[in-house]
């Protein structure tokens, strides 16, 4: 029983050490690293964009992006702070329970010195043994000795043990300690760059506004352009669903039909499309959000945008999210647009300043459709339109997260 005792606190002791080990640290850490290599690449192409255009609404959303992304880094450091802090009371609060536990069984083991010492002869052990009432009664005395011997040399390796885990978490706390500091100095570093990107932010929204009649006239240009591509696009889809029906009722009418008949093979495309719902490539690389799918709001101007507007490095390449069929290639005001078909689902890249696809091509995923043309600020720029059947989707529930 003595034994257990001795033994059984150490293996409690060890388990709540371990237990107070909290691996979301590292999952926290891992998160920051990952906060970091994202802000570190929006700076390479924030840098590149500087060199290679004026501030524009791409910078804009770049540094926005960036600034996010800033305070989430400072929101996990926060998180880590209050962690370790967690973690460095709990090792005081061990700490102290050890050396209470460390004290009393000094103390416990002092007495039990002193108690061995009056037994220290073969004499006194004898007396002891030999006064008993019984046989049994002096056998039980002498297992008493052995187990009470037993259980001195066991208090002894516990004082020990528990001496040597007392060093480790004070060992430990030090180390916590000095981890905090560090990580209390990253948060002050992410707080100063949070202040210099609010600056950044600042200076560009400023030449933005220096700049807004310009950009209101763009819009109106880009708002009359939508309407040019969308009644192209709509009429070329008209197209499609004749041929499909191969009737002799009208374009117009064939317009109001609310499903497109599918071959196969069409219907096996429609059926992979939806399948790769949310994890279909972007149409360029190094692209960030202008104006967004529906309705959008700057200054004067409103505009229902029927797709994504997005703005890329000057001669981006433009590629097809899907396998399919290019049904349409047609000019609005000197920009290309091409309209692939996958089943009952179209594709549509326009602002294009060359297009690499001939009508009625059969293409594959991430080929070739064309090259961005530039828009005012000197950037490449595309406007993407994705569509079921003559209904308008948003491309950002379609493609996959950045």
């Amino acid at each position: 029983m003595l034994k257990w005792m001795a033994t059984g606190f150490l293996t409690l002791v060890i388990t709540v050490a371990l237990h107070a080990q909290q691996p979301a640290g590292e999952d926290l850490k891992q998160q920051q690293m990952e906060l970091q290599r994202e802000i570190d690449e929006l700076n390479n192409t924030l840098k590149d964009s500087k060199q290679q255009s004026r501030a524009g609404q791409r910078q804009l959303e770049m540094v926005k992006k960036k600034l996010r992304l800033r305070e989430k880094a400072i929101d996990n450091i926060n998180r880590q702070v209050k962690m370790l802090e967690g973690n460095i009371g709990k090792s005081k609060s061990n700490i102290d329970s050890l050396k209470d536990r460390l004290d009393t069984m000094k103390v416990q083991y002092a007495r039990n010195i002193v108690y061995s010492y009056k037994l220290r002869n073969n004499y006194e052990y004898l007396s002891f043994i030999f006064s008993a009432n019984s046989f049994t009664d002096a056998f039980r005395r002498a297992q008493y000795f052995r187990a009470y011997h037993q259980y001195c040399e066991d208090q002894v390796i516990a004082i020990k043990n528990t001496q040597k885990l007392l060093t480790g978490k004070l060992t430990g706390l030090e180390i916590a300690r000095r981890e905090k500091d560090a990580v209390i100095e990253k948060q002050e570093k992410q707080k100063e760059e949070l202040e210099e990107e609010k600056k950044e932010k600042n200076a560009i929204v400023k030449t933005l506004k220096s700049r807004e009649k310009d950009i209101l006239k763009e819009l109106n240009a880009k708002k009359t352009a939508y309407k040019k591509v969308m009644s192209a696009v709509t009429n070329a889809i008209g197209d499609v669903y004749v041929k499909e029906y191969k009737s002799n009722e009208s374009p117009a009418a064939k317009k109001e039909v609310k499903k497109l008949e599918l071959t196969p093979e069409g219907k096996r495309i429609s059926g992979s499309f939806e399948d790769n719902k949310g994890h279909l490539p972007w149409p360029v690389e190094k692209a960030s959000i202008k104006m967004h799918f529906g309705r959008n709001v700057q200054g004067p101007v409103v505009t229902n945008n029927p797709g994504l507007t997005l703005e890329t490095e000057p001669g981006a390449t433009v590629k097809a999210i899907f396998e399919g069929e290019v049904v349409r290639i047609f000019d609005i005001e000197g920009a290309w647009s091409v309209i692939v078909r996958h089943g009952k689902y179209f594709s549509v890249y326009s602002n294009l300043q060359s297009v690499n696809v001939s009508r009625n091509q059969k293409i594959g995923a991430d080929q070739l459709v064309g090259i961005a043309a530039k828009n005012t600020d000197g950037n490449g720029e595309i406007d993407f339109i994705l569509m079921q059947e003559i209904k308008n989707l948003d491309p950002e529930k379609w493609l996959k997260k950045k």
